[in-house]
């Protein structure tokens, strides 16, 4: 079995995240200190060259992200932080924040003097008012020790709004708008916050830097999946053993996840399905779970790493009526503005609720697979982009169960 490597982890029940010095004590904010005796195109291609990629669930070049911003001149550039978990059954990035916030806090600082950024902000959900406590101290501290210098850092808390997770919605959220996404290009890093160059990276991604800086771009590149190197947090929830969240390289495969720090399935009963990456992840069979769980890998299968949310169900569960629950889910947190998917995710709920009640027929599950076809392609952001993905694979992979239901 794969073993656990915490490395955005690697302080958790070691220090007191509400004690700045015992982050000083565990060599914190020395990655910092060795960034700025860095040019920051120097720290940018350090980054480029670490292979990171985003843990937040798109998985673009962190460095090359970065990149794009530090070019651009402008009297202003800002650094965010997207910690607006919003996906059902994610908690890594409360972990993070909860046991070690001074790890993304000299993470953004990082990113500000690569970019030439001196204000960031920490996008919060709303539901975590203790996580922005545990923040707001944090920041104090480091304010009040001077460890972050010039770099000004703001906790800002999201309303419950699932779409504010997507970075331009976000954006618009902290400017004080509705949290609806931009049309895109131009794309954040060239106007975002305020028409201002801005960097959003997820929690863990920002979490993942100060140690690259520290050990090097090939000691990162070095771990894990070539094409996707480093390590995740999984969370693990549904229908298995131990309900718990690790870190492991990206080499791992399903089957150890699931199987190994997973402990199978509950009461002898067999495996059916995994949901990984959160509710807009796709569903995959047994016969895929010696994939490893690398984005480049998992998307060869119809499905994403997402936001890291593993979620197992057995063979008792009807998986028909788990996708209906998740198309209300969508249909409900759908922002409104693109026609696309205002109105699909409304439709494939109406459609999946009709299947699931025995009043379906197959030119219903035809008009789904088309209708998540056009939403894949038209949605303006990744909420509508991904929504009818449950329904697709579960079609695709377990279409006897929508057989059995249809008249």
């Amino acid at each position: 079995m794969a073993e656990e490597l915490r490395l955005v982890l690697k302080n958790f029940g070691k220090i007191n995240p509400l004690k700045v010095e015992d982050y000083l004590s565990a060599g914190g904010y020395k990655s910092l200190e060795k960034a700025r005796s860095m040019n920051p195109l120097e720290v940018v291609e350090v980054m480029k060259k670490s292979g990171l990629r985003g843990r937040g669930g798109a998985g673009f070049n962190t460095g090359q992200k970065w990149f794009f911003a530090h070019n651009i001149q402008a009297d202003e550039k800002f650094v965010v932080c997207n910690a607006d978990e919003g996906e059902p059954g994610t908690y890594k990035d409360r972990i993070i924040m909860e046991n070690d916030p001074h790890i993304v806090l000299e993470g953004m600082a990082i990113c500000g003097h690569a970019i030439g950024a001196t204000q960031g902000y920490i996008y919060c959900r709303g539901e975590y008012p203790g996580v922005v406590d545990t923040l707001n101290t944090a920041i104090a501290q480091a304010k009040e020790k001077g460890l972050l210098g010039d770099f000004n850092i703001e906790v800002r808390m999201g309303a419950g709004a699932y779409v504010c997770g997507e970075e331009t919605a976000l954006i618009e959220s902290i400017e004080g708008n509705r949290g609806e996404p931009r049309f895109r290009p131009p794309y954040p890093p060239v106007a975002g916050l305020w028409q201002k160059p801005t960097i959003v990276n997820n929690v863990e991604t920002f979490a993942n830097v100060a140690q690259i800086i520290e050990k090097g771009a090939e000691w990162f590149a070095g771990i894990g999946a070539k094409s996707f190197p480093g390590t995740k947090v999984l969370t693990l929830t549904g229908d298995i053993n131990k309900k718990i969240f690790i870190e492991v390289p990206t080499d791992t495969t399903i089957k150890e996840v699931v199987f190994g720090f997973g402990g199978g399935i509950p009461d002898g009963k067999k495996f059916k399905a995994v949901q990984i990456g959160g509710t807009s992840g796709g569903f995959i069979p047994e016969e895929f779970i010696e994939t490893t769980i690398d984005f480049d890998s998992m998307r060869k299968i119809e499905a994403t790493l997402g936001s890291g949310a593993v979620f197992v169900i057995d063979e008792t569960r009807d998986i028909v009526d788990v996708v209906t629950r998740i198309a209300k889910f969508f249909e409900h947190e759908s922002c409104g503005k693109c026609a696309p998917c205002r109105e699909g995710t409304m439709r494939v709920h109406l459609l999946m609720d009709r299947i699931n009640d025995g009043k379906g027929s197959q030119a219903d599950v035809a008009l789904l697979k088309k209708l998540s076809r056009v939403m894949a392609s038209a949605c303006l952001c990744g909420l509508g982009q991904a929504a009818p993905t449950p329904v697709v694979t579960t079609i695709n992979h377990f279409g006897m169960d929508y057989h059995a239901k249809v008249q």
